[in-house]
C-alpha cells in the first residue's frame, strides 16, 4: 500500500511514447528522465535541462529504460559530436555535451557523493583538474576483430551488445593506436587471416591490443589469438612496419579459452622489443602486454604530482602502496631515503613494479604478491609501520579489514586516489569513525567524453 498522500508514479507500457524532463545523468552517462507523472527513465544521449519525447524500451518496478525520439527543449551545452561513430560505439557516452559541462558535473557528482554516502558535505571538494585537450589521450586501445559483409572490422562494441561497430579512426586515442589498427585490419584481410566468431568459438584473431609511450612515440601491437600456431606471423608483422612509423614491438598473445577476458596468460614476442618505456616527469615506467598503466599519461602525471603534494614524505618515512599495480605512483612519490613498500595481488604487475623500481635506482623498495587484506595485517605483525600510506583500490574500493589495518599502524597521512566516487566516499565514511578526518578532495578528468572521474583525497589522524 502507497504511504498516505503519496501517489504512486504511473509505469509507462513498453513500446509508449511520452514526454520527459531530464534533471541529471546517471553513472553511465545516461540522462535521467521524469514522467509527467514522476516515474523514472534512464535515457541515452539526453542531457541534464532538456526536454524529450522517448520511447519505452523496459520498465521495472521502480524505474524504466527508453529510447530519444528527439529534443524538445534542447541545452545549449549540446554539441555535435566531432566522431562519426559517437552514439554508436559504446565508448564515449558524452561526447555530445560540451567539455566544460562535463567537467563541472564530474565534480558535482563527487560532491554529491560524498554528502548522500559519507555526510561529509564540508569537506572541501576543489575545482575539477580538466583537460586543455580532451581527444587523443588514451596510450591502449582494446579493438574487437570481427566480419561485416564478409570484410574484416575492428572496432569497439556497440553499447550494451557484443556488436562490433567499426570505428578504427577513434578519436580519442594516440593516433598512432589508430594507425596500427587500420594496419592491422588491412593485413589481417589481405592474407586471409580467420577472425573470431564468439557463437562458435571459432577463428583466429580475436583481439588487437595498442599500447603507445607518449614520451617516446612508440607503440606497440598485440594480437589476441584463439591458437598459437601463425604461419601468417612474418607477412602480417611486415605488413605493420610497412605502414606505422614508430612501431617497435608486435607480439602475440594466446587465448584459447571461451571467455570475455580479452588477454590469455602467453605472449610471444614476433618483432622487436617486448615492452615499452613511459617516462613521467623524471621517472620512467616499463608497459609491458599485460602490465596496467594508466591510460591517460598527461593526466597521470598531475595525478600523481597531487598524490606527491599531500604525502609530504620526509626522508626516513616509511610508504605504504596498496594495490600498487606495477608500483608507478609509489615510486614517482617516493624521493630520496623513503623506504616503499607495495602490495599488488597480480604477480605479473609486482614483477613489473620491481624492475621499474631498479631502474629508477630506488634502493629501499619492496613489493609482494597477495592482497592488501592479506598482507597488511602481516606486516603489521612483523612490526612494519607506515608514516604515509597510498591507497588506489579498483572501482569497488578497499576491503574494511584492509582499512582497519591501514588505520592500526597510525599513519599521519593516507591519500586515497579512486576512479569511484561512491565507493570512495564510503570508506572516507569508514576512516572518519576510525580517528581520521578528510582534509580535501580533488578531482582529476583522466576520462574525457565518458562519465568516469578519478579524485585523490587527503586524509589525516584528527
Amino acid at each position: 500500500m502507497a504511504a498516505q498522500g503519496k501517489e504512486i508514479p504511473r509505469r509507462p507500457a513498453v513500446g509508449e511514447e511520452t514526454e520527459v524532463d531530464v534533471v541529471d545523468l546517471n553513472h553511465d552517462g545516461e540522462g535521467v528522465a521524469r514522467t509527467r507523472d514522476g516515474f523514472v527513465l534512464f535515457v541515452p544521449e539526453a542531457l541534464p535541462g532538456e526536454r524529450a519525447r522517448v520511447l519505452m524500451t523496459r520498465v521495472r518496478p521502480r524505474y524504466g529504460e527508453a529510447r530519444l525520439l528527439g529534443v524538445l527543449e534542447t541545452t545549449p551545452e549540446r554539441v555535435q559530436p566531432a566522431c562519426p561513430a559517437a552514439g554508436v560505439c559504446g565508448g564515449c557516452a558524452l561526447q555530445h555535451w560540451e567539455y566544460a559541462a562535463q567537467a563541472a558535473w564530474k565534480e558535482e557528482a563527487v560532491r554529491q557523493a560524498l554528502k548522500r554516502i559519507a555526510g561529509l558535505e564540508r569537506v572541501p571538494v576543489l575545482p575539477i583538474l580538466a583537460m586543455e585537450r580532451p581527444f587523443g589521450y588514451r596510450n591502449k586501445a582494446q579493438y574487437p576483430v570481427g566480419l561485416r559483409d564478409g570484410r574484416v572490422v575492428v572496432g569497439f562494441y556497440r553499447r550494451r551488445s557484443h556488436e562490433i561497430v567499426p570505428t578504427d579512426d577513434c578519436l580519442i586515442q594516440h593516433p598512432l593506436a589508430v594507425a596500427v589498427a587500420r594496419a592491422a585490419r588491412d593485413g589481417l584481410e589481405k592474407l586471409g587471416i580467420s577472425v573470431y566468431d564468439e557463437a562458435t568459438h571459432t577463428g583466429f584473431a580475436r583481439h588487437l591490443v595498442v599500447r603507445v609511450s607518449f614520451s617516446r612515440e612508440e607503440v606497440m601491437a598485440i594480437l589476441v589469438t584463439r591458437e598459437r600456431a601463425f604461419p601468417q606471423a612474418e607477412a602480417w608483422v611486415d605488413e605493420l612496419r610497412r605502414r606505422v612509423p614508430g612501431l617497435v614491438s608486435v607480439v602475440q598473445n594466446i587465448n584459447p579459452a571461451r571467455t570475455n577476458v580479452i588477454m590469455g596468460e602467453e605472449s610471444l614476442v614476433l618483432w622487436g622489443k617486448d615492452h615499452l618505456v613511459e617516462s613521467l616527469g623524471r621517472r620512467q615506467f616499463i608497459i609491458s602486454p599485460n602490465s596496467f598503466f594508466q591510460v591517460n599519461p598527461v593526466q597521470a602525471r598531475r595525478l600523481y604530482e597531487l598524490v606527491a603534494e599531500y604525502a609530504e614524505l620526509c626522508p626516513g618515512d616509511v610508504l605504504w602502496d596498496v594495490y600498487c599495480g606495477t608500483g608507478s605512483i609509489g615510486i614517482y612519490v617516493a624521493g630520496d631515503g623513503v623506504r616503499l613498500r607495495g602490495v599488488e595481488r597480480v604477480a605479473a604487475a609486482v614483477e613489473d613494479a620491481r624492475q621499474n623500481a631498479r631502474r629508477n635506482g630506488l634502493e629501499d623498495a619492496r613489493f609482494e604478491v597477495g592482497t592488501a587484506e592479506e598482507v597488511l595485517p602481516r606486516w603489521m605483525n612483523e612490526e612494519e609501520r607506515a608514516d604515509v600510506v597510498v591507497l588506489d583500490p579498483p572501482r569497488s574500493g578497499c576491503d574494511a579489514v584492509t582499512l582497519d589495518a591501514v588505520v592500526a599502524c597510525e599513519p599521519r597521512r593516507i591519500v586515497y586516489v579512486s576512479c569511484n566516487p561512491a565507493t570512495l566516499a564510503r570508506d572516507l565514511a569508514h576512516l572518519t569513525g576510525k580517528g581520521y578526518r578528510v582534509v580535501k578532495v580533488q578531482p582529476v578528468d583522466m576520462f574525457p567524453h565518458t562519465p568516469h572521474v578519478e579524485c585523490v583525497a587527503l586524509v589525516t589522524r584528527a
